[in-house]
């Protein structure tokens, strides 16, 4: 058995030497589509399939809920099936360790993360039970990324105390290079600091994911069950009614399902159509492979006359071709590498797992399986075409008498498949195109063009009471608006589109909040006069703020029309009045202004807000912790990039306080490019997908038609011998190629309306199945098919009968 399958691949060698045309287009066709599904599996493999990093992670799982502190400090007291912690992700901090200040971002934990993940620190040791609570939180965790890049990676940084926002805090642990939760973006780890007798922040602040590791003999289904009953009697802890609604489906899931769970049906989309490419390559090479056996008939022929037996035959053409499947998978590593790294550029940054992608074993064993199924595919059908064949009709015909019209019809059929393959890609490709282009123009309530914005974190010589830091931030705005690049500029808490939420419950006038209900809860924008301006926000009844609105006194707001609406119906709402819960001013909304997409391209605000509301930057324009938002973001419309912008505000903040730190430096129209990212990514690697499956299509085409004509051409004389027009021999030709390409298209438009569905989640603003986009895609895929069909057509009409009839 080994000494043939040997023989077999010293004769396949032998056999694509002498074919090195046809073996270097085999290899390059085929490592095209195992190089692209080499990649896309790296991606789904250091993504989805890969054990998370951690001890023992099948114990680990995610509840699906969120919690402020208080509830999380219940459950960690109440769960007896879990070990539970909890954090809060995406939290930004001034750090000062002897040299400039610089912004990290930063996560808040409970003391429990790092021992229910069970990762050990590079150094130091883990948090104990009790330092996350106030006033023993005085701690710091640091990431590998942090400690080399402003420590040096000094081993002695354990223990040593380090300002973070203003508060000393003591190193206890360096973490290793691997480790990055929740996000890559963490650089460092804070506790949580919970304290029952700070009630706003304790019981209505940041509301957290949390995750947990079953307890020895705990079943997945125990812990739902528990967190259920968990659930069902938390809301009576808190010191108002919690909506009935409030995480009324939490549920456990495996740890992997909750980190990865929003990038698994873009991954799945890129994994079909890779699959697809492969499909379309498999399909060129079996043309090529029909064609080139054809020329093999009397060989094969022979060599069965003489006794080789029909398994043996078919053995070796199929080893030839899993060995030149083998050789397009080498270099499909190569192209896979450079793809690795390509797909790292292009998802993004905060995609989870992302850094864990690699070229591992798993996926050289996957590439190679695949090869080994590749070229058993692409092999089948000369085996196939060839024992169809009758042996005396090719022996009597000596090798001339063979028209291999047996192939046509499997030629043509696998030509039909590439179309529909690349038909199915090129409509979804299309669909994800036209969705990316309505989202990057959807009507986003704000300006773009030129307005830059950056973060100001003022340390504590600015900022160590409230009238201090309005007072700061007043001088800084006056002074930047100074500038000759300046042509506005503004405050702001919470930027559109980058996720950071301020909040705060209202009592609204005139409004009844329904039995089971809270009042509702909004978006808290803290802005200077100027901010709507700036940002192009449509004022659409009533005024705007003014500078005397800055005193605080009379209290004013505005809010939006749609908040407007939703709570005074059909009433004019200038006039109007709204108060912070817990506080007894009310104010008076002085205006209206029109919505703006401020949580994402889709949405203005996030499911659980109620409302959006805007209130002047003065002292009792307060977050949920009672405190004037201390980092502020400055929108400056400015004829300055960043970098110059930049280095002014250095310049300026400087001079108002020594400590201030600028960060974030960005134009707004970069803001909104990053909230299309994810589905900007997949798109464009799918109309990369798609045009090399078209390609290959249209290849296939050329192929099936040059196959025909070339096996034709003695009809095609006969034909212009008796009297045929050469125009006739056209219309036969193309009429051949536009059957291939309707019966294609026709089947891919199928395959993609049966997808729609499963498709339609990904897009926004155009339906899975838009007429327009199959359409026009029909209509392209129609005329790219027949400009493949040209040149083996004008081969035929240049026929000349004499020649053609004189060599027959």
């Amino acid at each position: 058995m080994i000494g043939s399958v040997i023989q077999d691949l010293r004769y396949a060698a032998r056999t694509l030497q002498r074919s090195p045309g046809f073996a270097l287009v085999a290899v390059l066709t085929l490592a095209l589509g195992i190089g692209a599904n080499t990649a896309v599996f790296s991606v789904i493999d250091g993504i989805l399939l890969s054990r998370l990093p951690y001890s023992a992670p099948q114990e680990l799982v995610g509840v699906t809920g969120t919690y402020p502190g208080g509830a999380f400090a219940a459950m960690r007291d109440e769960v007896k099936s879990l070990e539970v912690a909890a954090y809060a992700e995406g939290h930004t901090f001034t750090l000062k360790a002897g040299g400039e200040p610089t912004r990290i971002t930063g996560a808040l934990v409970s003391a429990e993360l790092f021992s229910v993940l069970g990762v050990k620190p590079a150094l130091g040791r883990w948090l104990r039970a009790g330092e996350d609570a106030v006033p023993g939180d005085r701690w710091i965790v640091l990431g590998d990324d942090l400690w080399a890049s402003l420590f040096g990676r000094d081993p002695a940084i354990v223990g040593r105390r380090i300002d973070l926002d203003g508060v000393t805090r003591e190193v206890v642990a360096v973490m290793p290079p691997s480790f990055h939760f929740p996000s890559a973006r963490t650089a460092a780890w804070v506790p949580l600091g919970l304290d029952p007798r700070d009630t706003p922040r304790y019981w209505a602040g940041d509301f957290m994911p949390v995750v947990g590791r079953l307890r020895p003999g705990v079943s997945l289904p125990s812990a739902r069950g528990e967190i259920a009953l968990f659930q069902s009697r938390v809301r009576a802890l808190f010191p108002w009614t919690m909506p009935a609604d409030w995480n009324r489906n939490v549920s456990v899931v495996p740890l992997q399902d909750a980190v990865v769970g929003g990038v698994r049906s873009r991954l799945l989309v890129l994994a079909v159509a890779a699959a697809l490419v492969l499909v379309i390559a498999c399909a060129n090479v079996a043309n090529l492979n029909l064609a080139r056996a054809l020329a093999r008939e009397r060989e094969i022929s022979i060599r069965t006359a003489i006794g080789a037996a029909p398994r043996r035959i078919a053995g070796q053409l199929l080893t030839e071709s899993v060995a030149l499947s083998c050789l397009a998978a080498i270099v499909a590593l190569l192209f896979a590498t450079q793809a690795i790294a390509l797909l790292k550029l292009v998802l993004p940054p905060d995609t989870p797992r992302l850094a864990d992608v690699e070229l591992n074993w798993r996926v050289l064993a996957f590439t190679g399986v695949l090869a080994i199924l590749t070229g058993c595919a692409f092999g089948s059908a000369p085996v196939l075409q060839t024992f169809r064949r009758q042996l005396t009709a090719s022996l009597d015909a000596g090798g001339r008498g063979g028209t291999g019209a047996g192939a046509g019809p499997l030629r043509a059929a696998l030509t039909v498949a590439q179309i529909a393959c690349a038909v199915m890609l090129v409509i979804a490709a299309g669909l994800l195109v036209r969705s990316v282009w309505k989202l990057m123009r959807v009507d986003r309530g704000f300006d773009v063009d030129r307005i830059v914005t950056a973060r100001v974190s003022p340390g504590e010589s600015a900022c160590s009471t409230a009238a201090r830091c309005l007072a700061f931030y007043r001088a800084l705005e006056a002074d930047v608006r100074t500038d000759p690049g300046v042509r506005g500029a503004a405050l702001v808490n919470t930027l559109p589109l980058t996720g950071a939420i301020a909040k705060r419950s209202l009592n609204v006038e005139g409004f009844a909040v329904p039995s089971g209900r809270t009042a509702p809860l909004f978006w808290l924008h803290v802005i200077t006069p100027e901010y709507f301006t700036v940002m192009g926000i449509r004022l659409e009844q009533g005024r705007a703020f003014a500078r005397e609105d800055l005193s605080g006194s009379p209290p004013v707001a505005i809010i939006t029309s749609s908040a407007a609406r939703r709570y005074w119906p059909g009433q004019n709402p200038v006039g109007r009045h709204v108060q912070f819960v817990g506080e007894t001013i009310w104010r008076t909304v002085v205006g209206t202004v029109a919505d703006v997409r401020a949580y994402d391209l889709t949405r203005s605000e996030p499911d659980f807000i109620d409302g959006t509301l805007y209130v002047p930057h003065a002292a009792n324009a307060t977050l949920e912790d009672g405190r004037i938002p201390k980092d502020m973001s400055l929108v400056v419309s400015t004829t300055m990039d960043g970098v110059q912008l930049s280095a002014m505000l250095r310049r300026r903040a400087g001079r108002a306080a020594p400590d201030v730190v600028i960060s974030d430096v960005r134009a707004m129209r970069a803001l909104v490019a990053d909230a299309v990212a994810a589905p900007a990514a997949t798109t464009s690697l799918l109309v990369t997908m798609g045009a090399l499956a078209l390609v290959l299509g249209c290849v296939g085409v050329y192929g099936v038609l040059s196959f025909l004509v070339s096996r034709q051409m003695r009809d095609f004389g006969i034909r212009l011998a008796l009297g045929a027009q050469r125009r006739d021999i056209f219309w036969l030709v193309i009429k051949e190629g536009a059957t291939l390409s309707a019966a294609g298209i026709a089947m891919g438009i199928a395959g993609a309306i049966a997808a729609a569905r499963w498709l339609a989640s990904q897009l926004y603003g155009v339906t899975a199945t838009d007429p327009a986009t199959y359409a026009a895609v029909a209509g392209a895929v129609a005329i790219v098919t027949l400009i493949a069909s040209y040149i083996p057509t004008r081969r035929a009409i240049r026929v000349d009968p004499i020649v053609v009839l004189r060599d027959q």
